[in-house]
């Protein structure tokens, strides 16, 4: 979920670079330029992960009306939503957002262009998404271009679901998420499972470098169980720095991982958790 640092400048915490400013402003070039060079790639990897689960649990019939949404948490500008519901992938979407064309265009100039780019790539089998980040520019863009259904900018570490975000609960089926893991906890997860009307699926790539384990509790204290896919793990992004990635290394350690050929090769790691209700 994207930071509230004000200064503009990238920061680290716990030896983590913090991109807090790429969420701050009105369109999302900023945040396709400063990631282009780290090859941040994590949400390519979920896009097929997620379109099975969200055609999954659709077809799952819950004995209420209409399809289940999706509620993607730390969705800054829709990057999940953009490629759930829409045939492009995340290397035009890089391609698109630092291109000279684009960097000549106003923000209202783009969100006219994006609407239509995204309109006339809607895939037939696209499912409801609403979004959820405390970065209020961010989610704002994703609702005015038409990728987000509905958003929602509720800090659940800090507070309760306010009441949009808890009737819009009562229509989530399904919860992703790629790389909020560091930044979120089960409170966020408690918050939006209590508020749950549906049976409700969870998504979730999550760094190695942190714990999900407080968050598998939570989930399963609402019925879920939850498989983590042991057999290969997913690259986020390079490094900023030498300093990151020492820090990198350490916590995996810590958490019992082995960084070879991963962390120590200069890359983030993910695992992917999927967590369904319980069938006993």
């Amino acid at each position: 979920m994207a930071g509230s640092g004000s200064d503009g400048t990238e920061g680290v915490t716990g030896g983590k670079s913090r991109f807090d400013d790429i969420y701050d402003r009105p369109d999302p070039r900023t945040y396709f330029r400063r990631l282009a060079p780290l090859e941040y790639e994590i949400p390519h990897h979920a896009q097929p992960v997620f379109r099975q689960a969200a055609a999954e649990r659709a077809a799952l019939d819950d004995g209420r009306p209409g399809r289940p949404a999706v509620l993607d948490v730390c969705c800054s500008y829709g990057i999940n939503a953009a490629l759930l519901n829409h045939d492009v992938t995340l290397a035009e979407m890089y391609e698109r957002y630092t291109s000279p064309a684009c960097e000549q265009m106003s923000t209202a100039q783009l969100a006219a262009s994006d609407k239509q780019f995204y309109a006339e790539r809607r895939r037939s089998e696209a499912v409801p998404v609403f979004g959820l980040d405390v970065s209020g520019p961010a989610v704002d863009y994703a609702l005015e271009v038409g990728l987000l259904d509905a958003a929602f900018t509720d800090d659940l570490e800090q507070g309760s679901p306010g009441p949009a975000l808890s009737s819009a609960l009562a229509e989530v089926g399904l919860i992703t998420l790629t790389g909020g893991g560091s930044y979120i906890t089960d409170r966020t997860f408690r918050a939006l499972l209590d508020g749950a009307r549906r049976p409700v699926w969870v998504s979730a790539f999550v760094l190695r470098t942190v714990s999900y384990h407080p968050i598998v509790r939570t989930l399963a204290a609402h019925g879920l169980s939850t498989t983590v896919e042991v057999s290969r793990t997913y690259p986020q992004r390079r490094f900023t720095d030498a300093r990151e990635q020492q820090y990198a290394i350490a916590a995996v350690r810590a958490l019992g991982g082995d960084p070879a050929g991963r962390e120590e090769a200069g890359r983030f790691h993910t695992l992917h958790y999927e967590s369904r209700p319980d069938p006993r």
